[in-house]
């Protein structure tokens, strides 16, 4: 310690006093500045920092922190708030962000910070799909690209499948599902389209490699054999005719089962037909015989138009028909019939007789029977 005296020799207490006052002012000024210096943190755009500061509002702490606030920019707390010891100070700078949205490029504005903010500011469900992740920071001029999920309905293999998908083309839709596609299989939508809300994708099963085939009847031949010992009036089949059986086989397209083209590959026999031998007679009839086979006389003809009128609707008036029925002649007869009337003087069957010997028998039936016998008997009624 220091004493001050004067010129004769005394001691100075008067100056003395006034250094005290000095150290006293020196003092309290120290203890006011530890007092007033606060500590405040800055964060920018999620990048944090300390300032340190005598007070003052929150505008001063920036402008002393070299931070430039823009008017599209969003401060917390406002601008004019006066800073205290342990003030957080947030400034989210306007940032054009170039977004990608299902396929549709957008200039968007934020202040917010990170990619999960922009999420909630463009109202994006929070399940979408996103390039980045959500806790990313933003930056001026990302490239940002987000698919929003969507209901999509996927047809294949006879199920149906109702999905919720991120995913981007109909291929990754189907990829997700399970659905395999084969390169000749048909897909509703290609797979490089954008999937969009409510979609349906039906995948058609393509077969180039089917196999099928069919049968069908080949119809017989009819062999003529001359008898030289009949009249040519008469004639007999000897052998009945039988079809054949022809199997084709055929490459076939189907679709989803269905057949839907198919091309000719073969044909292979499976049963020969069988050609039917009918006799006929080769000599000609004398002139004055008029039966059949015997040289009984034509009757006379009675209640003619009757018979013709049955026999127009029997065999459409043909006298000599022979249609392998069991039926013979114009009036139809069997062979029981015809011969139980008298048939058998003229012809082994009504076919092989004449029309007057025909309606011969038939008056000798009709005075035993009516015409119960004809089933087109109505048509003389």
């Amino acid at each position: 310690m220091s004493f001050f005296y004067s010129a004769d020799g005394k001691l100075n207490v008067l100056k003395i006093a006034g250094q005290a006052a000095v150290l006293i002012a020196l003092v309290a000024g120290l203890v006011m500045f530890a007092g007033t210096n606060k500590s405040v943190s800055v964060m920018v755009d999620g990048q944090a920092s300390s300032v340190q500061t005598f007070g003052g509002s929150v505008a001063q702490v920036l402008d002393r922190a070299q931070v430039q606030v823009g008017a599209s920019d969003q401060v917390t707390p406002d601008l004019n708030t006066q800073v205290s010891d342990g003030t957080a100070i947030t400034v989210n700078t306007a940032k054009k962000i170039t977004v990608n949205l299902d396929g549709a490029e957008h200039n968007v504005t934020t202040t917010s910070a990170k990619i999960g903010g922009l999420i909630s500011q463009l109202g994006v469900a929070a399940n979408a799909r996103v390039s980045v992740p959500a806790d990313a920071i933003l930056a001026n001029a990302s490239d940002i690209s987000i698919i929003t999920p969507k209901v999509v309905t996927v047809i294949a293999d006879g199920k149906k499948n109702v999905t919720t998908t991120t995913a981007e083309t109909v291929a990754e839709v189907l990829a997700s599902s399970g659905v395999t596609v084969a390169p000749a299989d048909l897909v509703s939508v290609p797979g490089v389209a954008k999937v969009v809300e409510n979609m349906v994708v039906k995948v058609s099963r393509v077969n180039t490699d089917g196999a099928a085939s069919e049968t069908s009847a080949v119809p017989f031949d009819t062999e003529h054999v001359v008898d030289p010992a009949l009249f040519k009036d008469q004639k007999t089949t000897t052998r009945a005719g039988v079809a054949g059986t022809l199997e084709k086989t055929f490459r076939t397209v189907t679709v989803d089962g269905n057949v839907v083209s198919k091309a000719e590959t073969g044909t292979k026999t499976l049963t020969a037909a069988v050609a039917e031998q009918v006799t006929v007679g080769g000599k000609d009839r004398p002139a004055k015989e008029t039966g059949a086979n015997t040289g009984a006389e034509a009757p006379a003809m009675s209640n003619e138009a009757m018979w013709d009128a049955i026999a127009q609707c029997e065999s459409t008036g043909n006298w000599s028909i022979n249609s392998g029925n069991g039926y013979y002649g114009g009036l139809q007869f069997d062979i029981s019939s015809w011969l139980a009337n008298g048939g058998g003087a003229y012809a082994p069957n009504a076919s092989l007789a004449t029309k007057a010997q025909q309606i011969a028998v038939a008056n000798t039936y009709y005075a035993k029977a009516g015409l119960r016998p004809w089933g087109c008997a109505h048509v003389v009624r």
